[in-house]
């Protein structure tokens, strides 16, 4: 039992890289998503070696209609650590169906929280969050910035974060919090910057530069958040919170420009200026060192290493890649 976590949002990147982390370290693997696995070129783990593999099961349940069948699959399975990656993401999408965020990132996780609270196997629970709930912010932020979101996905986070700090008030609920800076790897969804930049270049295509890419963020390698967030699950103490980052501080403008010259193509000719999502942060930058000092973490993997993984990545299945759609698909 203590040799055992479930990942709830397996098939997301996050957490498909996040189930590849804890095979590797010898864990036996429950993962649970709302639809079945995708084509192998988007889930990590299925590039190990096939006894690797052996530690892992899979579990059809989509936390807003399979609750129960979540549940008796968690129960049987009996995990001492529970780590959630489901949540209904995208920034810009959250304007149109607003309630669908609202729906999943609250209403089903609260559902979730409270059967999970009665657990008697369950030693801890990190809910993976984001650091859209501080909204656009000036200079270094700890985990102390109070939340000021600016989108309905930020609101809806925010909104889930603050439910579980009842719980853990009231019941004792062994939670922990990450908040991680823009994730990036092989096997990232398509629409992401730095995959849908290499795709523009590969396959010919415009790249359309919402404002231009003035917006500054942090990149970190998805094997450095799936470390980091395997030392929080199981180390940090109920409550506490963990922003995962660099130092490195990038415009988006310059990381197109970056694989534009790993690449060998012409910036003018990749991008197309377009105008600004609405309620966009332009700027937030996370003060990591808590991580750092509290579990002796740090990132290991330099922007250009890891951006020239996923060129590798892209290049060695890109006959699987070209059949998958390129843009969001929203499910509700």
């Amino acid at each position: 039992m203590s040799d055992r976590i479930a990942v709830i949002g397996s098939n997301s990147f996050s957490g498909a890289s996040f189930v590849r982390h804890c095979l590797t370290q010898g864990l036996e693997v429950l993962g649970a998503s709302r639809s079945t696995e995708p084509a192998a070129c988007f889930l990590p783990y299925r590039w190990l070696p096939a006894q690797q593999q052996q530690g892992f099961q899979f579990l059809q349940a989509d936390l807003n209609h399979d609750l129960d069948r979540l549940m008796e699959g968690l129960d049987s399975f009996k995990p001492a650590w529970v780590v959630n990656f489901a949540a209904q993401g995208m920034v810009a999408q959250s304007w149109l169906q607003p309630e669908h965020w609202y729906q999943t990132n609250v209403v089903a996780n609260v559902r979730f929280h409270d059967r999970l609270r009665k657990a008697v196997w369950l030693k801890k629970y990190l809910h993976v969050g984001t650091p859209e709930v501080y909204g656009s912010t000036a200079g270094v932020i700890t985990e102390k910035e109070p939340f000021n979101p600016s989108t309905p996905y930020a609101a809806s986070r925010a909104a889930c974060d603050l439910h579980l700090r009842t719980f853990l008030r009231q019941y004792s609920f062994p939670v922990v919090w990450t908040r991680a800076a823009n994730v990036y790897g092989p096997g990232q969804q398509l629409y992401r910057i730095i995959p849908r930049t290499i795709l523009a270049i590969k396959l010919g295509e415009k790249l359309h530069l919402h404002g231009g890419g003035h917006s500054v963020r942090s990149f970190i390698h998805i094997q450095d958040v799936a470390e980091a967030t395997l030392r929080v699950v199981q180390q940090a103490d109920a409550g506490e919170c963990f922003h995962v980052s660099t130092s490195r501080f990038i415009s988006i403008r310059d990381l197109v420009l970056m694989i534009c010259d790993m690449l060998g193509a012409q910036f003018s000719e990749v991008v197309k200026t377009t105008d600004e999502r609405p309620g966009k942060d332009a700027f937030y930058t996370l003060d990591d060192s808590k991580l750092r000092n509290t579990l002796n973490w740090s990132d290991r993997i330099a922007l250009e290493q890891g951006i020239r993984e996923t060129i590798d990545w892209i290049e060695r299945d890109l006959a699987e890649i070209r059949t998958q759609p390129l843009d969001y698909i929203h499910k509700p």
